[in-house]
């Protein structure tokens, strides 16, 4: 290629390599833009969060655990159920007659929000929100365990509930919680002072309904 023909195509050869180089860019600053966000997204993806020990882990005015203990399913005037309820501002124990729950005795005491991040912190630790919920009738508790006792332990954000376990006496009704029920029922009964006087009010000392046992 003469000098003349080499002049004349330069500033082409420039041009093309600009172009390239421009594209290179663009596509390599593209992919800083979305394709960080899409390999975030598929490690999201890849290793869903826990939303219930999350949940568990909350500490803002709207979250709460519950626990409630149904005994065995004997006559409606003979069955007996109760309920500790935590939140940051109230710690409330009632205990129920009948399926229709008849409040047969109630106590509630206040709360602040370091005593309840404490308690649901260690209730994290016993492991409350360690198992997957069952879904359809595989999560139905209705009539299960007729001769002993079924548990249930709740997470809930306002009056809904994010993610709920629940266990048996029962050799045959295991439950989707995977925790020592013995440890949790401690951690709730402990919250209330008096829990033992709103259980034996209600005839549901062990010896009477078998309903509790520290």
């Amino acid at each position: 290629m003469n000098r003349g023909n080499f002049s004349r195509t330069l500033p082409i050869i420039l041009v093309v390599v600009i172009i390239i180089v421009a594209i290179v860019a663009i596509i390599s600053l593209g992919r800083a833009m979305f394709g960080g966000g899409d390999d975030a997204n598929e490690a999201t993806t890849s290793q869903p969060a826990d939303d219930g020990r999350a949940a568990l882990l909350a500490t803002d005015t709207t979250r709460s655990v519950r626990f409630t203990q149904r005994g065995p399913i004997v006559a409606d005037e003979n069955f007996r159920s109760y309920q500790i309820t935590v939140s940051t501002d109230n710690r409330t124990i009632t205990a129920y007659e009948g399926y229709l729950q008849n409040a047969l005795d109630s106590k509630t005491y206040a709360n602040n929000s370091r005593a309840y991040e404490e308690f649901v912190f260690a209730l994290d630790k016993a492991n409350m929100m360690n198992g997957d919920a069952f879904e359809g009738e595989a999560d139905d508790t209705r009539g299960l365990c007729a001769t002993g006792n079924v548990y249930e332990y709740e997470v809930l954000q306002g009056n809904r509930v994010v993610k709920r376990l629940w266990s048996t006496d029962c050799d045959g009704s295991k439950g989707s919680l995977e925790a020592s029920v013995e440890q949790l029922n401690n951690l709730f009964h402990n919250q209330v002072p008096d829990s033992d006087e709103v259980l034996e009010q209600a005839g549901m000392r062990q010896g009477g309904f078998g309903l509790f046992s520290l």
